[in-house]
């Protein structure tokens, strides 16, 4: 078969294809580096689109280039949705789209576009909630085929290339598929027209109509989640696992309302079970995105930086919740690989690190997880005789590997070891008749000595794409964590993340933000999710700087995003703004999943602010949003924890702590210092500085105007409704006054 004229992979405005050497950016299959196709991708910024960018397929971008095509020569669309640090998405790569008999099938009859879900998550959701709706799941790649306007018609994940694992493969379906367009193509875009009318209808349904919320929710709420907690494990559902952070946030908030034991048993077993778990790197630190099976042991090894910031702040408030050091190291340890090994030069922080790397330095072929597993005898070798004893029993070493052979598909972990936390370190010591600080001391030597060796391999590679919704959770989780950890770098850190944010993401003349930034080229508008979670930052980042710009910057975001993005109609947010007319579905995220609903964000944030500002506008939207989502809320309020999280702030006693003092001074740290030891979840922590950013709080709050330092020291205000106790200076008596409130709950009866 015969591809048409200028279809094999060339862009138009080229006679022929004309072999590149590969860059850093091109992740490419080919041998020797050598390319003998270039498509329209290599102009993209995207390094997942590059990988694809020397492909036999005519790959195009998302637009109005590749829709035209379609409409003009009456072809469907192939649509394929991944992103860079997916597994099977590289495996589809190499085995399909590097295929130059199947490129010419593509080529021949679809026009293809390729689409990175992280620059595109409306494309990603628009079409995984058909995907979900026809086939009953979901996951990456995502493989859909639209008519000409973009209506879907069929769709899965991963296509093999030929007919293999009970699947179709695309040697087989692409032929299939255009005969029954060239066949019964008025029939296909009937359906089509049908299903996307449902989609819609689906989208829309369950929202709006809601009345307030009652304070039983949390309970229900909390009933839902403890009914799927699994003890043995640590885990909520079943397997395979994804850490899932809003869930033990809710119940950190759930026992400090209630102070249901039960509620903080199931935080420490779940980030207990997480942190001794393969899905955690025992050696270089952070956590790999989700674990194929219930115990957390075997994962996929990719390593998201929306992980490492929510589970950084999560490890965060379980060391405030009870003091305990090991979930403060887990904190340090996930924050010092971001900063090592995500961080840009400017630095902002990097999407992910692939969960594929070579086998070999400067060869061609790569397996999933190779970078991080070892073998018996590797380990034997680097660390020796009893150290090596005394590490294998520890972290469930085994001489002919720990992998079962049904979560390895591919064999790539075939004879290694993931390491997990197999033995406690107590269960060591006695094993090897020693103390704990011994055995504790020769496996801290023995995790140095492997990481030294380890980075002898080939790396994974990074996905360089700067993500600004990321990037806020990042600032969140070092802001937090610089102030409850004592560690003055993390706050650095936030504030460079931030600043590098302002200067090349948002647009002060609009009051808009971009999405991502890569190569020195900030692309897309920001979608709800980069208003809302760069807003969260914001306000965690002032309570840890106290500077009073972050305040305004986060106001005028909301400002921007009330105005882009908010349902007049039924209350709550769309995720897009509906200026993109290639994107059929307008939804709004009802589940907080791996990521908080930005909806759920955006209740937060219009609480704090409110708090902050003491304008009722903020509280107005922050109950239409929990309203919006009531009718959903009363049926499963589990899908929606961090939803629940904000309404519990609704109905909490509004506290306020006010710290009249002189920024960085040692009085104004002792105070400080006693709030953020203590797990407050329902509060605002302001800073009184006695210059313009007291000036600034007093504008919005005019009762800060006469707050001042008592008797020349910091003193502290601590307030409920802004009635406030007596002021101290003593850290002592603010300690008391704070567990004092905190042991007394009183509710709204709801939101009004």
């Amino acid at each position: 078969m015969a591809a048409a004229p200028g279809e094999a992979g060339i862009p138009s405005d080229q006679e022929s294809a004309k072999p590149t050497k590969a860059t850093a950016s091109t992740r490419s299959t080919q041998a020797k580096g050598q390319y003998p196709y270039t498509n329209r991708l290599i102009h993209e910024k995207s390094p997942y689109l590059l990988v694809h960018a020397h492909n036999p397929v005519g790959w195009y971008p998302w637009g109005e280039e590749a829709f035209a095509k379609a409409k003009r020569e009456n072809k469907p669309i192939f649509l394929s949705v991944g992103y860079y640090t997916c597994h099977w998405c590289h495996v589809m790569e190499r085995e399909s789209y590097s295929n130059p008999a199947i490129a010419e099938l593509l080529n021949c009859w679809f026009v293809s576009i390729k689409v990175d879900r992280e620059e595109r998550p409306d494309i990603d959701n628009e079409y995984m909630s058909f995907v979900e709706a026809t086939t009953g799941s979901g996951g990456w790649p995502m493989n859909v085929f639209l008519t000409p306007d973009l209506k879907p018609f069929f769709g899965g994940t991963y296509f093999p290339p030929e007919d293999k694992y009970g699947a179709t493969g695309l040697r087989t379906l692409l032929p299939r598929i255009a005969d029954v367009w060239s066949k019964q193509r008025e029939e296909i875009m009937r359906s089509a027209d049908s299903i996307t009318q449902k989609l819609q209808q689906a989208v829309n349904s369950g929202v709006g109509g809601g009345g307030p919320l009652q304070a039983n929710l949390l309970d229900k709420t909390y009933e839902q989640i403890r009914q799927s907690y699994d003890a043995a494990n640590g885990g909520f559902g079943e397997g395979p696992r994804f850490p899932r952070p809003v869930v033990p946030n809710f119940l950190l908030r759930y026992w400090s309302r209630t102070r249901k034991k039960e509620a903080l048993d199931m935080v420490l077993n779940n980030v207990r079970s997480m942190a001794g778990g393969g899905v955690h790197d025992q050696i270089g630190g952070g956590f790999h995105r989700y674990s194929t099976d219930g115990r957390w042991r075997v994962p996929h090894f990719e390593k998201m930086l929306y992980d490492q910031a929510q589970l950084a702040t999560l490890y965060t408030e379980a060391y405030q919740a009870t003091n305990d050091q090991s979930y403060a190291n887990v904190a340090h340890d996930i924050l010092d690989f971001a900063l090592r090994e995500m961080r840009s030069p400017e630095g902002a922080f990097y999407s992910a690190l692939d969960a594929d790397s070579p086998l070999e330095k400067d060869k061609p072929e790569n397996g999933e997880g190779v970078f991080y597993v070892w073998t018996a005898a590797e380990i034997d070798r680097a660390l020796g005789g009893e150290a090596a004893a005394i590490f294998d029993f520890r972290y469930g070493v085994e001489a002919t590997g720990n992998v079962p052979s049904g979560q390895d598909i591919e064999g790539w972990l075939k004879g290694k070891n993931v390491l997990y936390k197999g033995h406690s370190g107590a269960e060591t010591a006695k094993k090897f008749g020693k103390t704990e600080a011994q055995t504790s001391q020769i496996l801290n030597d023995a995790k140095q000595k492997l990481f030294i060796q380890r980075s002898f391999r080939p790396r994974p590679p990074v996905d360089t794409k700067i993500i600004t919704s990321w990037n806020g959770l990042m600032i969140s989780a070092l802001a937090k964590a610089s102030q409850a950890l004592d560690e003055p770098k993390y706050l650095d850190a936030a504030n460079r993340a931030k600043s590098f944010l302002r200067s090349h993401l948002y647009q002060p003349a609009s009051g808009k933000l971009k999405r991502r930034y890569r190569a020195g080229s900030a692309d897309i508008d920001g979608y709800l999710d980069d208003y809302t979670f760069l807003t969260q930052g914001l306000l965690d980042l002032y309570e840890a700087s106290f500077d009073v710009r972050l305040l305004s910057w986060a106001a005028q975001l909301q400002q921007a995003q009330d105005r882009l993005f908010w349902d007049e109609k039924q209350g709550g947010y769309f995720t897009t703004s509906g200026q993109d007319r290639s994107i059929l579905l307008r939804t709004r995220e009802p589940y907080d999943g791996v990521e908080p609903s930005p909806n759920s964000v955006a209740a937060m944030n219009l609480l704090r602010l409110w708090q902050i500002t003491d304008k009722q506008g903020y509280k107005d939207k922050a109950d239409k949003t929990l309203a919006a989502f009531a009718p959903r809320l009363e049926q499963m309020p589990e899908a929606m924890p961090y939803m629940m999280s904000a309404l519990d702030f609704s109905l909490a006693k509004h506290r306020q702590i006010v710290i009249a003092g002189a920024p960085g001074a040692d009085d104004t740290r002792a105070l400080l210092r006693m709030v953020w030891q203590r797990y407050i979840p329902n509060r605002v922590l302001l800073l009184a500085d006695g210059a313009e950013g007291q000036r600034q709080l007093a504008r919005w709050l005019p009762l800060l105007a006469n707050v001042t330092r008592k008797q020349g020291r910091a003193t502290a205000y601590i307030c409920e409704n802004y009635v406030c106790n007596l002021p101290t200076a003593d850290p002592q008596t603010a300690a008391h006054l704070l567990d004092q409130a905190e042991s007394v709950q009183k509710q709204v009866p709801a939101v009004r």
